[in-house]
This record gives C-alpha cells, structure tokens and sequence, in this order.
C-alpha cells in the first residue's frame, strides 16, 4: 500500500528483456534504504527490489504490468517517480494507493494558470475507471484531487512544488501515463454494477 506521495525521483539506468519480463535498474538517492524483497512503487506501479548494488536498485516487471501500464516505455535516463511503501501508524497525506495500475491515459491539453498548471488526462473508459470531482486519482504513482471529471476524462491542478518533484514537469501533450483510480470508487461502481 501506499499513499501517492512521491519521495524522489530515480533514474532508469539499465533494462534487460528476459522472455517476457523487464528488468529496470534504477539509481536513487532511496536506494541505500532499500532491501531486497522491499515494495516501490515505480510511476504508480508497486514493483519488488529483486538486486541492489552501490546507488543503483534492480526490478523486475512481468508481461501483465507491461501490458497495463507504461513502464514498457521507459528508457535509460528517463526519469521515474519513487514512493516505498506506507508504513503503518503515521500519517496518510495522500490516499489509499495499492500500486495496481487500472490503465494507462494520454495527456491532452497543459493549462498554466497563475503559478500553478491544470493537466488534462483522456482514457479508455471502463467499469471501475472512475473518477469525481473532488475525488482521488493517482497519476504516475501521484496522488491527486479530481478538478473536471468526465466519463473518458479528468483534469488535476497541480501546484509549483508537486511540478518540480515530480514527473509532471516532463509531460507534453501525448505523453502516456498510469492510471490507479481510487480503490473505494471501484468497489461502489462494482456493487452498483451488480
């Protein structure tokens, strides 16, 4: 679990194919932290610490998260959004986030407004992907409130130090990213599915 508050930004340093699965190598100032077996959440995605050396961290993602998300995308240097796993006891600044990306959206429109930027995102839409004005969504691993919300689209408002900490500074319209929409919503679009 964890909570949308991106710690740091890392770096991709390496990727290996190795039959279906991709293996990133990322360097972090996080990494001496670190321990194998550990959950990180990569761009939103909860991926496993399967090697550490020096400043650098290796993990691996399988066919089904490759398929769901953007990580496939990545290449060396680009940058990554970091968060490891919420502890328990303390506080939860964000919202609750599992790191399971439900699917992946297209930015289509960068509104800078007064100091702050306005994004808007489109996506595919399905059941359980929804969102609500004044709701949570989690964009590349950051947890976000929903401003506009439609039913293939959303917009988020985000502030100088969550642009310059995070991936958003990056995006263009085009850019692809992960979506994880907010866990109680999917349960009530299920139930009411039903």
């Amino acid at each position: 679990m964890f909570t949308g508050i991106i710690e740091t930004l890392g770096e991709v340093r390496d990727r290996k194919k190795e039959g279906s699965n991709l293996h990133l190598t990322i360097a972090a100032e996080i990494t001496p932290e670190l321990k194998i077996d550990q959950s990180v959440a990569h761009n939103g995605v909860c991926l496993t610490v399967v090697g550490i050396e020096g400043k650098e961290y290796t993990v691996t993602a399988v066919e089904e998260t490759l398929l769901k998300s953007t990580l496939g995308d990545l290449a060396r240097g680009d940058r990554v959004n970091l968060e490891r796993a919420m502890i328990l006891g303390t506080r939860l600044d964000g919202h609750i986030v599992q790191g399971h990306v439900d699917t992946t959206a297209v930015c289509t429109k960068i509104e800078q407004k007064d100091g702050s930027w306005y994004f808007t995102f489109t996506y595919t839409p399905s059941r359980g992907h929804v969102t609500i004005e004044k709701g949570s969504i989690t964009v590349d691993g950051v947890s976000l409130t929903v401003v506009d919300s439609e039913e293939d689209r959303f917009s988020v408002a985000i502030i100088p130090y969550t642009y310059e900490h995070t991936r958003f500074q990056q995006y263009e319209v085009g850019s692809r990213v992960n979506l994880e929409f907010d866990v109680i919503g999917k349960y009530v679009a299920r139930l009411l599915g039903k």
